[in-house]
């Protein structure tokens, strides 16, 4: 039973701290890591000078008056040879060292007769004593629930996990990098809102007791930047968390980061190239090519990428006309495909239904999909060719959106109105529209430049991962163990 062997690993706790040793000092001896000892291995061993080494005990095999035990730091793994007669309190450590446990070892470096670099050890101390046993490396943490409750018994036994949290280090390591390397301005945005923009999406609320108010947690960096660009700032950024009080699916959590930018005197045709070339970079820095898998299908991000009319497919697959089409024609289709829209949903919400039952499953390839109709995109520019539609695009590929970028509005008498439609869509029950904020159309009134706006989130990673979301994220949030 898993308690006895805790109650045993307290027991020999006990035994140590009766010997005067210190279970957790603040302090031990290192002089390389693992990695540095085995790339210096050569030199060290010919100078027959002591390095100090320190890690986790990964394996313990007693031999009598010998011991062999593999400790592991982060750089790799290494192996501690305890001989009886070199080594101070040998029988106390025997008995009382487990695996899981932190130690430093002392000494000098040699290969033994089978090749294997190992130090012998003179002098050992115990970093860490762990009270509960991890896994065996054979068997690992095999329950998905329990790799993502304990991610770091996970990242531990997994060197798959801990590449992955590389990886993903890399993924935004790349895109701030990219977007400060063209002159854009990292800057960061209250998380705390009285009003809730910037994206369809349920907020979640919270009270802030010196100020006696309730405020939402952001569901998107959006309308706090866009402020930014009647500052003076034409290119602006924020990579940061954000939260939506949804519902849990392989692409979607309720808090995840983001990235956000604005550009000032840009269009979305001149984002489409930049965004394009980000992707790529991003994507070659993390994968070490241009070829991911998604679901089955290879996706190739190398190749000149394609653009979709978002208009002309949605009239292809579903024979009407989103932009002339009624709600009534929307719903009866809706209900054609078996989908059941909640009271409410205004055109918009209806149209974006059925292009995700019908459009979006056989965009693989990536493409830019483009220019929809204005009812649901709140936030972007119409076109001047066709005002029905706005200047908008979103990054697809294996059918699924990955990322949108829009050439902004910045008429405030249009923004207002179109915060009034949404405002008219809550009233009738759609919790989800987006809210009327006036300190927005504020700063707007002012006046904002031409600008282009592009977001994607962590999802873009676990896209390219072909990972489910949750996975590709540390610590998701979980319900509390049953025994909590």
């Amino acid at each position: 039973m898993l308690e006895d062997l805790i109650a045993e690993r307290r027991k020999k706790l006990e035994v140590l701290k009766h010997a005067g040793i210190d279970a957790y000092p603040a302090r031990v001896a290192r002089t390389h890591t693992i990695g540095e000892a085995r790339e210096k291995f050569e030199a060290l061993t010919k100078a027959k000078k002591k390095v100090s080494l320190v890690g986790r005990v990964i394996s313990i095999r007693d031999q009598g008056s010998i011991m062999f035990i593999d400790i592991r730091d982060e750089s790799g793994s290494f192996q501690a040879v305890l001989k009886e007669e070199n080594v101070k309190n040998f029988a106390l450590w025997k008995e009382n060292l487990d695996r899981g446990d932190f130690i430093s070892v002392t000494g000098i470096l040699f290969t033994t007769k089978r090749g294997e670099q190992s130090v012998e050890v003179k002098t050992l101390v115990l970093a860490s004593k762990s009270l509960r046993p991890i896994p065996s490396e054979r068997y690992g943490v095999e329950d998905i629930e329990t790799r993502l409750r304990d991610r770091y018994l996970d990242i531990f036994l997994n060197d798959e996990s801990a590449e992955l949290f590389r990886k993903k280090a890399m993924f935004w390591r790349t895109i701030r990098e990219f977007l400060l390397n063209e002159g854009f301005l990292e800057v960061e945005a209250p998380v705390l809102e009285q009003v809730p923009g910037g994206a369809e999406a349920e907020p979640f609320i919270t009270h802030h007791h010196a100020l006696d108010a309730d405020f939402y947690l952001r569901i998107s960096l959006e309308l706090p930047l866009k402020k930014l660009m009647a500052s003076g700032y034409e290119k602006v950024f924020e990579i940061g968390r954000i939260f939506r009080n949804e519902g849990i699916s392989r692409e979607h959590l309720q808090d995840y980061t983001q990235l956000e930018f604005y550009w000032a005197y840009r269009d979305y045709e001149e984002l489409m190239k930049f965004t394009e070339t980000l992707f790529k970079t991003t994507i070659k820095a993390v994968t070490g090519g241009f070829t991911t898998s998604y679901q089955g299908n290879k996706i190739n991000w190398g190749k000149k990428w394609g653009r979709v009319e978002y208009c002309d497919v949605f009239k292809e697959a579903n024979g009407i006309d989103p932009r002339t089409a009624t709600e009534h024609e929307l719903e009866k289709k809706a209900h054609a495909l078996k989908i059941a829209p909640e009271s409410g949903f205004g055109k918009g919400r209806l149209i974006d239904l059925i292009y995700k039952k019908t459009v979006r499953p056989h965009l693989i390839e990536p493409a830019f999909l483009v220019n929809p109709p204005v009812e649901i995109e709140p936030l972007a520019k119409r076109m001047s060719e066709d005002p029905r539609r706005v200047e908008r695009f979103q990054i697809v590929a294996g059918g699924t959106e990955l990322a949108k970028g829009f050439s902004e509005l910045n008429d405030p008498l249009d923004q207002r109105a179109r915060f009034e439609d949404q405002m008219k869509l809550r009233a009738a029950g759609d919790k989800e529209a987006q809210q009327l904020d006036e300190e927005f159309l504020r700063a707007m009134e002012y006046g904002f430049p031409p600008i282009a706006g592009f977001g994607l989130s962590e999802r873009v990673f676990s896209f390219i991962m072909d990972r489910p979301i949750r996975e590709t994220v540390i610590y998701p949030l979980m319900r509390m163990r049953k025994s909590e």
